[in-house]
């Protein structure tokens, strides 16, 4: 099997205060200080081992949502995967013609969309 977990869910905000104070105020979870700069606000937390929450803050969270930044797969709602074998989902995908990119966070991880359009991040394991 090529997933073997789940890494991360994607939250789109508009207002990064007001979302983490619901995240670590309300939920008590904890800044990851892990982030790399990625040219836009956001906050991960981590909330297990190799699982994590990440808020990724956009000015128009609903443009987000209606695929408006179609080619910055990681900036739309996603979830991400654990994945075994990079070399071998990234063949699946060139085969079946997905398109597909590599994270430019420097991370060992691909974004690509599924049938209906929703955005899939695999990660190295």
């Amino acid at each position: 099997m090529l997933i073997s977990g789940i890494h991360h869910a994607t939250f789109i905000t508009c207002d990064l205060t007001k979302a983490r104070k619901f995240y670590e105020g309300v939920l008590g979870l904890q800044v990851d200080g892990k982030r790399p700069a990625l040219g836009y606000e956001g906050v991960w937390y981590e909330i297990g081992p190799m699982q994590q929450i990440h808020l990724m803050c956009l000015p128009d969270s609903e443009s987000a949502s209606a695929g408006m930044h179609s080619t910055a797969f990681g900036r739309e709602r996603h979830v991400a995967f654990v994945v075994a074998d990079m070399a071998q989902l990234v063949e699946r995908l060139s085969a079946a013609r997905i398109v597909h990119s590599w994270s430019k966070s420097g991370r060992a991880a691909v974004f690509c969309r599924d049938p209906d359009q929703n955005v899939l991040e695999f990660i190295a394991q």
